[in-house]
């Protein structure tokens, strides 16, 4: 990651304090993220926004703005690295591309169980990870539980990796993931979340790979009639501020975001929960053939992925941290 000059940084360090800070003693933070206003990661931040203004009555006040309002999750993490924006939520496979031990969420049946991804999500590995993108001007608050992400397509169903042979498939702009789906025997083919449902009409790509409340919200079950529920990779969402605009946060402000961000994690989860079912019933009343493959195909396919990481001691040894949680 190439290093901002003091010359860059310092005048826009002073436009970021100025914008967070106001005469009558209120904090003011925005949100950038790209989602709409119906998903449960947006109703967590808008959680988050409502329990830091109750924590300081009033004093922290956090604007959220979904939609991509603010500019697509790779922007919003730019505006984080110099402080023009206080915090976003992005997708742990985007966050990869800026922290790279964070591809480590994008390698393939990572977690036996949801109990096995929660405990690292709350545990020692998680607040390590959360805190590694510090190097790199962002602070990670919190996960948010993004499910598993699945197959789905146009034109035939997902039972077996062979299946995935000659389909061009979306993937988020991820090293990791671009491998997974090139190993798994389809063709990768990087698109941005905004841009997806006109490439999946116009043919540019022939499926994608998400989790039911994304592929039911986004709407992306009009075009795409088979949901193939292989639960390949399980990657958070993350909720990050700009280590800037953190450390000229008071210990007492930082203290309240905190804290509101942790409540707002736990009230995530049970909102997922909820709209993952519903999700499913919605699109199969829409026609969706949700197909349920076995896993184990899969799982064999991809086991050289985990093995490439052999010779990256930190990425290999964080895997087997994860593996052993018990």
């Amino acid at each position: 990651m190439k290093k901002f000059s003091q010359i860059i940084v310092l005048p826009i360090l002073a436009l970021a304090i100025i914008s967070c800070s106001s005469e009558s003693g209120v904090r003011k933070l925005k949100i950038g993220h790209g989602l709409d206003q119906s998903h449960p990661v947006h109703k967590a931040m808008v959680y988050l926004a409502e329990r830091a203004a109750e924590k300081s009555n009033g004093k922290l006040e956090i604007a959220v703005y979904p939609s991509q309002q603010l500019g697509t999750e790779r922007e919003c993490l730019e505006l984080l690295q110099i402080g023009s924006l206080a915090m976003t939520k992005v997708s742990s496979s985007v966050l990869e591309g800026f922290a790279p031990i964070h591809k480590v969420f994008s390698l393939p049946f990572m977690f036996r169980s949801e109990a096995h991804k929660f405990k690292m999500f709350e545990g020692e590995i998680g607040k390590e990870l959360l805190l590694a993108t510090q190097q790199y001007w962002l602070r990670g608050l919190c996960f948010y539980d993004a499910g598993s992400r699945s197959f789905y397509t146009k034109e035939k169903p997902i039972v077996t990796p062979a299946d995935l042979a000659g389909l061009k498939i979306r993937t988020q702009e991820s090293a990791t993931s671009v491998k997974l789906v090139n190993t798994l025997g389809g063709s990768a083919t990087p698109i941005s979340w905004g841009e997806l449902y006109t490439a999946l009409q116009q043919g540019v790509v022939d499926g994608a790979e998400n989790n039911p409340p994304s592929f039911y919200l986004s709407r992306h079950y009009e075009v795409c009639k088979y949901y193939s529920l292989n639960e390949h990779t399980s990657v958070p969402d993350v909720l990050l501020i700009s280590t800037i605009v953190w450390e000229d946060l008071t210990a007492q402000e930082q203290k309240w975001l905190q804290e509101a961000a942790d409540e707002s994690y736990e009230f995530q989860k049970t909102l997922w929960k909820k709209a993952s079912d519903e999700a499913l019933e919605e699109v199969i009343k829409a026609g969706v053939e949700v197909i349920y493959p076995d896993k184990k195909p899969f799982e064999e396919k991809v086991k050289p992925l985990i093995e490439e990481y052999k010779s990256d001691e930190r990425i290999y040894s964080l895997i087997q941290r994860i593996k052993e949680l018990k």
